[in-house]
């Protein structure tokens, strides 16, 4: 069956009936008819419509006419902050009514919003939904309880920072905001070292320049990179050059606005010495200890070998309980 195709009325399958043939010639003894049996219940909001509706990321005429037209035609809009998304609507005309729906309201009021309107449209503070935002939460809300669901064409910021930086565009990794802290960004940013393709990231002024700092500590201070800051609007800026420069232009000028970090791809040597020092996780853990507990560390002397290894504390403690037990005498 084609997607989006309903099946066709079959009397034959909706009714248990044999075309051509006389109801009394009907056997109702086969057990594996299955034509009494109750029709699978239709999902909760069949008939009902999410629209992701991207809006400009700075400069209001990079939207498009047909979002405009949803975002007029829309029984409700749906916005992440009805204050900025307030200032998009009235400069458009648009007087549909606005209801707030953020990370914190989804999980509560998303099906009621979802249940209570046939068509929702759903914007963001900027850019295209779903991206590093609660348009994904929403868009899997909707999808379990059976609307259907249409992301419209439009404008992101990724798109822009990664053909402006200069760097390799014909492949390229997302990454959206990386985590703050702890072994998961660790790994992340050893992942970025080794990579292959170009990065594309996006980060908070405030920890611009920490974040700098780390890409190059795991990739390298002389990795080729780019900033863009306040895509589209009046004050855009792109600046290029390899991580070290950049952690120093920042430091000398804390950056404002919205940003977009892209890191270049690790050229073949630097992939290979990337992926080398990045730290042990999962099964290369586990085997690391295993070996270290067949030449006899085990306790406090495992952990504190699988740590100078570049396992993680708690990981370290787990694996030494798990794997290092005291030599029987």
């Amino acid at each position: 069956m084609s997607p989006g195709t309903e099946p066709r009325d079959d009397p034959a399958a909706t009714t248990g009936t044999v075309l051509g043939a006389e109801p009394s010639d009907v056997s109702h003894d086969d057990p594996d008819d299955t034509s009494d049996a109750p029709a699978p219940a239709a999902p909760a909001l069949a008939g009902h419509r999410l629209t992701l509706v991207p809006t400009p990321i700075g400069h209001l005429d990079d939207v498009t006419v047909r979002a405009l037209a949803v975002l007029r035609d829309a029984d409700v809009v749906a916005a992440e902050d009805t204050r900025r998304s307030r200032r998009l609507l009235d400069h458009y005309g648009i007087t549909t009514p606005l209801v707030r729906l953020d990370a914190h309201r989804i999980p509560t009021h998303g099906r009621g919003v979802l249940a209570a309107h046939a068509h929702v449209a759903f914007v963001t503070d900027a850019g295209t939904p779903g991206i590093s935002d609660p348009g994904a939460d929403l868009l899997r809300l909707a999808l379990a309880l059976g609307v259907h669901v249409e992301a419209l064409p439009g404008p992101t910021a990724l798109i822009p920072a990664l053909v402006l930086s200069g760097l390799p565009v014909h492949r390229f990794a997302f990454e959206g905001f990386l985590p703050r802290k702890g072994r998961e960004r660790r790994e992340r940013l050893a992942e970025i070292a080794a990579r292959r393709t170009t990065t594309v990231l996006y980060e908070a002024p405030p920890r611009l320049l920490a974040t700098l700092g780390d890409l190059s500590a795991a990739a390298g201070g002389d990795r080729p990179a780019a900033v863009a800051r306040e895509l589209t609007k009046r004050f855009e800026e792109v600046r290029r050059g390899t991580l070290d420069d950049l952690v120093l232009a920042f430091a000398e000028r804390p950056p404002r606005g919205e940003l977009v970090v892209v890191v270049g791809p690790a050229g073949p040597g630097e992939a290979t010495d990337a992926a080398a020092s990045a730290p042990p996780t999962g099964e290369e853990a586990e085997d690391l200890a295993r070996a270290l507990a067949a030449q006899g560390a085990w306790g406090r002397d495992l952990r504190a070998a699988l740590m100078a290894q570049g396992v993680v504390r708690d990981a370290a403690y787990a694996l030494a309980t798990r794997f290092g037990r005291r030599p029987s005498s």
